[in-house]
């Protein structure tokens, strides 16, 4: 299903997108949702669906994504068959893997959707840690309800009703007299 641009333009490295090619700007993108996806395949095929890759490039992928324990624990390593969409996985594991494919896939933008919402303290702060270590020069959308998400976040954008009311970096936003910004976090530090 196509969505066409009613108005306005997206631009991605100056770039509208709407004069890229489909398949070049799907590979430019990488997703990481609430609800991560582990296909039904091999761990090789989860983190490189596209055999793109050697083994050492999926080893130290993993290694960054401190999940090379795990997978050198499975009885086949990289061989090792996903069944029922990876639920012998925690959901840190699972977004864990979709982080490690999207570190191999090199994206330019990646968007977490709620990326955080399902797992563990520790695990959100692998995760962060890792977005902000090993794509520091990709463009990342994090959408989230959790503050400690957007911690370091460059510009925030806030959404009411489904509109944006105020856009900025966080310092800026969280000093704005009645911003809505600064409001949510005076009714998270309760």
């Amino acid at each position: 299903m196509a969505v066409h641009i009613c108005s306005g333009e997206i631009l991605l490295d100056d770039v509208n997108i709407s004069r890229v090619p489909l398949s070049r700007l799907r590979s430019s993108l990488s997703i990481i949702p609430q609800d991560p996806v582990l296909f039904s395949g091999t761990v090789r095929f989860n983190l490189d669906p596209g055999h793109t890759v050697d083994d050492d490039r999926l080893w130290d992928v993993l290694k960054i994504a401190q999940l090379q324990q795990l997978v050198q624990s499975l009885p086949h390593q990289l061989e090792t068959v996903v069944t029922d969409a990876g639920d012998s996985f925690s959901a840190g594991q699972k977004q864990l893997f979709c982080l490690a494919r999207a570190l191999l896939r090199r994206c330019r933008v990646l968007v977490m959707d709620e990326a955080t919402a399902s797992i563990d303290v520790e695990t959100d702060r692998i995760i962060h840690d890792i977005v902000q270590e090993q794509l520091a020069n990709c463009t990342v959308l994090v959408i989230a309800h959790r503050l400690s998400t957007i911690r370091n976040c460059d510009v925030i954008v806030v959404l009411n009703d489904g509109r944006v009311v105020e856009t900025g970096p966080p310092g800026q936003l969280s000093t704005q007299p009645n911003g809505h910004f600064a409001k949510i976090l005076a009714e998270n530090q309760l």
